[in-house]
């Protein structure tokens, strides 16, 4: 049987976008030992956003970093706890209170574009004896030789890891493919992860994809929670594996029973969001959200086809300027739209 890949859990850490940061620590504790129980090597837990967020009021979370941290160093006994890691959010301070507190791994993440500034980031968190993975956030924004590039001064930097990073959850399988063989072949030696979104239904064939083509770690959540669509979900995801031929060391029933209890009752949603779609349709992401209504609700457009018209130029952000400049184009070319979208979004991690 072929090894599967590391799956990094992030119930903890991304879902918590679905619940406005509100995990407490006791739940925290509780959710975090039964994945350790479960055998997942990757535990990610804190806020959304990640180390420090809640300090500049980026939405605030249920209980501290350090709280968090305290939490999850109590339960996690037999695999590695970490966090996520902004830098401009985060500071280097931040990695020392986490090393104090026996974080086994970080994940530095950035735009692609901002590259350098995860370097002294990852620099440390290797000194102080996490293993360090390498977020590039909206790896599709950007052409995949430019996404190599960045991802090299990463990776001399001290990342054991990579990440391709599915922020919408509107890449192709096909997408995939490439820009792996780009990254194999630009950067000697790399290992890779895959972190998805769920926003077309991709997310589990996705994660597959990436196994097949031998990434390191794969990310994912039980119930798929998470941000805008949610993630890939932690129980299909062992299901397919295993369906593949893949020697994955966790029982998938406890898997879907772990879901069953301690997620699934805080599950609020129901259906398929069209907003969620079209931030996979479109490669938006879903921070920009309440920017994007507010625009909206001004100029009584749809917000859908805000996100279209504002995406076919820039995927990378949502700047105020692009956004009315596209609301006057679509208001001219579409009625006045007078429905309602209801769908709630937690969280602006944009610098």
């Amino acid at each position: 049987m072929r090894p599967s890949p590391k799956i990094l859990d992030c119930t903890l850490r991304d879902g918590s976008y679905a619940i406005n940061f509100q995990f407490s620590r006791a739940e925290t504790a509780r959710i975090a030992g039964r994945l350790d129980e479960l055998g997942f090597p990757l535990i990610e837990i804190g806020h959304g956003i990640g180390l420090g967020a809640s300090e500049k009021g980026m939405g605030v979370a249920a209980a501290s970093d350090q709280d968090y941290m305290q939490a999850a160093a109590e339960v996690v006994r037999n695999n590695l706890w970490g966090m996520f890691c902004i830098p401009g959010i985060a500071t280097l301070d931040h990695l020392d209170l986490a090393a104090d507190n026996g974080m086994g791994f970080v994940r530095v993440g950035c735009e692609v574009e901002s590259a350098s500034e995860a370097v002294p980031f990852i620099q440390k968190a290797r000194r102080l004896g996490m293993r360090v993975y390498s977020n590039l956030m909206k790896s599709y924004a950007v052409a995949p030789d430019y996404f190599v590039e960045q991802a090299r001064v990463c990776w001399e930097a001290g990342a054991e890891c990579i990440y391709v990073v599915d922020s919408a959850g509107g890449m192709l399988p096909s997408e995939l493919v490439t820009l792996t063989e780009r990254l194999r072949s630009g950067i000697d030696g790399v290992k890779l992860g895959f972190h998805g979104h769920h926003n077309l239904g991709l997310g589990v064939a996705n994660a597959l994809v990436c196994a097949d083509l031998g990434y390191e770690v794969v990310d994912s959540s039980l119930q798929g929670f998470g941000r805008s669509a949610g993630n890939t979900p932690t129980e299909q995801l062992v299901a397919v594996l295993v369906r593949a031929g893949y020697d994955v060391p966790h029982d998938p029933v406890d898997v879907m029973q772990a879901a069953e209890e301690l997620i699934r009752p805080m599950i609020r949603t129901q259906g398929i969001s069209s907003l969620d779609v079209t931030a996979g349709l479109a490669l938006f992401h879903s921070s920009y959200m309440p920017r994007v209504m507010g625009v909206a609700r001004n100029h009584r457009i749809d917000p859908r086809r805000l996100i279209i018209a504002a995406c076919k130029e820039n995927k990378a952000s949502a700047p105020m300027d692009l956004l009315e400049r596209c609301a006057r184009t679509v208001h001219e070319s579409s009625p006045d739209f007078s429905g309602r979208i209801y769908d709630l979004y937690y969280g602006e991690e944009q610098k």
